[in-house]
């Protein structure tokens, strides 16, 4: 089994952001990576050999990541199938016009060979899977068909049956691959290539079982996770973004806990709690503002903020910041 670690944190903060583009661009086989503008970076990867299957722990803030057609042609190497099952954050998919989203439960997939783009609009950790697209073109099995399609996805997203036993094995298989030995990892390999065949041969026979009221919630989760930050999100730039009626949006949102508008306020309020204890965890003179923080993820009015921010905490933000930072 080989094994191999990489981190942003034995290199300069200055340096990050071009390092993880290095390494992109040399483990995945010539993958442009764009950082949303951030200026700072941090990514770790922990990349592992089953066989002929490549496993992967990529944790990182977040980016995109893109092959250009004009690459994909001009790759020499082996064509790989090539997985994505997030274990924390969501990713977007998009090859041959079609766009899956997963989060944890949930996997898709692409093809190297073609170009394809993969969005994680914040931060995530991913478990990366990529097996030798040949043996699966040689029993029969068409991709075209299944790329950048939720696998085994049943509502709510997670997967079921033989998709959920594949992603099960994968993720088992990542976590125990250092105490195996080359002979067991090869089998975990083989055994994983063959579920998920089993899981694609599964998808190829049905059509997606997403109603449309289903898919739309599934978009409107993709347009919240890359336009969550903007101050102008509002439910009726939502619909004209995706070519509906704001009723449209409310009836696919109809059974959820909370209303679309709150729920966009709590995913924001989230994210400056999180950024808020990150920022209390290595307090230094020069840590962000807090207004500077509610204004990044959308908020436009600090004293509005202040409120929701009490009634969900129960405190204010800086007493919030300070308490955090005396608990460390």
């Amino acid at each position: 089994m080989n094994a191999a670690t990489l981190s942003t944190d034995a290199h300069a903060p200055s340096e990050r952001a071009s390092i993880w583009r290095d390494w992109n661009w040399t483990l995945f086989g010539g993958l442009e990576a764009d950082l949303y503008g951030d200026t700072t970076f941090d990514g770790h990867i922990a990349r592992a050999h089953a066989g002929d299957v490549i496993l992967t722990r990529l944790e990182a803030q977040r980016h995109r990541v893109h092959r250009t057609a004009r690459l994909a042609r001009a790759d020499i190497a082996p064509g790989y199938l090539k997985i994505v099952a997030p274990l924390q954050g969501r990713a977007r998919v998009e090859q041959d016009g079609r766009e899956a989203w997963v989060g944890p439960g949930s996997w898709t997939l692409y093809d190297t060979t073609r170009s394809y783009t993969v969005d994680n609009p914040g931060q995530v950790e991913h478990l990366i899977v990529m097996l030798p697209k040949t043996p699966l073109i040689e029993r029969g099995l068409r991709l075209d068909p299944l790329v950048a399609r939720t696998v085994g996805a049943a509502r709510g997203g997670a997967a079921t049956g033989i998709a959920r036993v594949a992603l099960s094995t994968m993720r088992s298989t990542l976590q125990e691959l250092p105490n195996m030995s080359a002979d067991a990892a090869h089998g975990a390999g083989e055994l994983i290539a063959q579920l998920v065949r089993l899981s694609l041969i599964e998808l190829s026979g049905h059509e997606t079982r997403h109603t449309q009221r289903e898919a739309l919630k599934e978009r409107i989760h993709g347009y919240l996770a890359l336009h969550l930050r903007d101050p102008a999100l509002t439910v009726e730039r939502m619909a004209a973004a995706l070519h509906c009626s704001k009723r449209h949006l409310y009836n696919a949102w109809a059974d959820e806990e909370h209303t679309l508008s709150s729920h966009i306020q709590k995913l924001r309020l989230e994210g400056c709690i999180r950024e808020l204890r990150h920022s209390s965890e290595g307090a230094s003179p020069k840590e962000r503002a807090i207004t500077d923080i509610a204004l990044s993820w959308g908020f436009s009015n600090p004293a509005h903020f202040s409120r929701v921010f009490r009634d969900h905490t129960g405190l204010s933000p800086s007493e919030f910041r300070a308490t955090r930072r005396a608990l460390n």
